[in-house]
């Protein structure tokens, strides 16, 4: 996982993660808009650290039953976001019921994965 140095909710996230059973390795680079070009991560759907997952991009807060989802149904994409910084997403640990989207992404955009 690639995250802003001292970025608090990101290694929330990566601690969930690793509460269901990933193992998670954290990168602080200089340049996070330079590992999101890397990984072609939209513009749209950045958020604050983006993660490698079985060569999938897992951009943001997604839950972890995205996650696996994802990885069991292997979709013809780059990977997966949470666009943004959505309260109430894993790693952000805020009282708040925000609804909030995820979605598959790739070279020809994006699609509505699933509504939280």
């Amino acid at each position: 996982m690639y995250k802003n140095p001292g970025c608090q909710c990101c290694q929330k996230w990566a601690n969930y993660l690793r509460q269901h059973g990933y193992k998670v390795s954290v990168n602080e680079p200089d340049n996070m808009p330079a590992i999101k070009a890397k990984y072609h991560v939209p513009q749209d759907m950045q958020s604050c650290h983006t993660a490698i997952i079985n060569g999938y991009v897992v951009e943001g807060h997604v839950p972890i039953q995205d996650i696996n989802q994802l990885l069991q149904k292997h979709p013809a994409v780059v990977g997966i976001a949470a666009p943004g910084m959505p309260a109430s997403s894993p790693g952000m640990n805020t009282a708040l019921n925000e609804p909030y989207n995820v979605y598959l992404f790739s070279g020809n955009g994006s699609t509505l994965f699933r509504q939280h």
